[in-house]
């Protein structure tokens, strides 16, 4: 098949953090389909354009097998809530031209992958004018987890959002929803129904831990970076207002008298701020480090103790999946899961870690304490993790799975 991805935040090879779409992408290359993507010169933590962007509308580039049209995204992306909203418009334009213009030859699909919510009109516009089934999925739940997290406040942008909302599941062939939360609410709430729902959730990427693995010294690179006799708990991913990481650096002040190190790995609107604020604090025991490429995330997991996953404390985020969460169990390492709801069901089915109620920083105190002392509950934890994303989240078997899926509608 010929497949058309839009995709605001489709990584660049070297960047850190999820990678969804770059390792599916990677899997249907493998297994002989071609895949051209469309997507955002701004990384979604990022601050500003990288240089090769800079002044530029298009730009056309190959990464690995798939051909990738990088599109303009306005730099007032990370100025307010405006200046994002306006960041989602302008790549809506800019992929849609994209798509008409520059994007040659023709498709058999068009997947959209949301949010940006918006994104999904440039899609269906794109779809309409190739004449192709439009697959929509849902990585977030939008505009309630804008609304949830105060992101979202004015009325008549919430009304207009819940509009283009439903337009766009009733345009859309294939509605891929992340987790079984999303699933109910779709086919209940919003009244989706279910023969047009899919549900193929974030993944564990076994290829790459195990790679990793094979020839990783933990002893010498805990020593390298200064981690040798810390107990450490790494957090990778974003530092934005629904991430919430004031509560990692009020738990580590906590901790101060163990030998606990908070890894924070990644970038984000809220990061000099936290950074200021564990300086205020004169934190002890909280390490900022900058993005690193996937390959180096899974070096600093499996030199860590344990993973952590938080989201601040609203009722959206009880639906949803921590893709870091995926990391930390293909790398063997038990999670403390500050997120309710699904994440925390995931966590204590697989007995891999334990859950944390988010925000309650003595409840994290309490509970690292224990695993402090009980080494043999850490590595029963983090295999049991491993074995259960190996049977039911297993990048590989989920990508056969969507892409079997699509056939099926482009057949009918």
């Amino acid at each position: 098949m010929k497949i058309l991805l839009l995709h605001q935040y489709f990584l660049e090879e070297e960047d850190s953090g999820g990678s969804r779409w770059n390792e599916m992408t990677k899997s249907w290359v493998d297994r002989g389909h071609e895949i051209t993507v469309i997507a955002g010169m701004m990384h979604a933590n990022g601050l500003e354009k990288r240089l090769e962007y800079k002044g530029k509308y298009f730009v056309n580039k190959k990464q690995g097998a798939v051909n990738v049209y990088r599109t303009h995204v306005s730099e007032s992306y990370n100025n307010g809530f405006l200046g994002r909203l306006w960041g989602y418009f302008s790549f809506m334009f800019s992929s849609f031209w994209a798509g008409l213009f520059k994007v040659k030859g023709e498709y058999d699909v068009i997947i959209v992958t949301s949010p940006p919510l918006f994104v999904g009109i440039s899609g269906y516009l794109i779809s309409l004018f190739k004449k192709i089934p439009m697959v929509f999925e849902i990585r977030d739940l939008w505009p309630e987890s804008a609304i949830d997290t105060g992101i979202l406040t004015n009325k008549i942008i919430i009304k207009l959002a819940f509009i283009v909302e439903k337009f766009i599941y009733s345009k859309s062939t294939l509605i891929n929803v992340l987790t079984p939360a999303f699933f109910t609410i779709l086919r209940d709430k919003k009244n989706i129904k279910e023969e047009k729902l899919l549900m193929i959730p974030n993944a564990a990427d076994f290829n790459l831990a195990e790679e990793v693995m094979k020839d990783f010294d933990e002893q010498a690179f805990r020593e390298y970076n200064n981690l040798d006799n810390y107990f450490v708990i790494t957090y990778v991913g974003a530092h934005g207002v629904a991430n919430y990481l004031d509560q990692i650096l009020e738990a580590g002040k906590m901790l101060e008298d163990t030998n606990v190190l908070f890894l924070l790995i990644g970038q984000g609107m809220e990061k000099d701020r936290l950074i200021k604020k564990a300086e205020k604090m004169k934190s002890k025991n909280v390490k900022f480090l900058e993005p690193v490429p996937k390959k180096e995330v899974f070096k600093y997991i499996l030199a860590s103790d344990m993973g952590v996953s938080v989201l601040k404390n609203v009722d959206t985020f009880k639906t949803v999946y921590s893709n870091k969460t995926f990391d930390y169990f293909s790398c063997k390492k038990p999670i403390l899961m500050a997120i309710d709801g699904i994440s925390r069901q995931l966590v204590e089915k697989a007995n891999a870690g334990s859950y944390v109620e988010p925000e309650n920083v003595e409840e994290f105190n309490r509970i690292i304490r224990e695993y402090i002392v009980n080494k043999n509950r850490l590595i029963r934890e983090g295999n049991n993790g491993y074995i259960y994303a190996k049977q039911n989240f297993d990048r590989e078997v989920l990508a056969n799975k969507y892409i079997n899926a699509i056939e099926k509608i482009i057949n009918k």
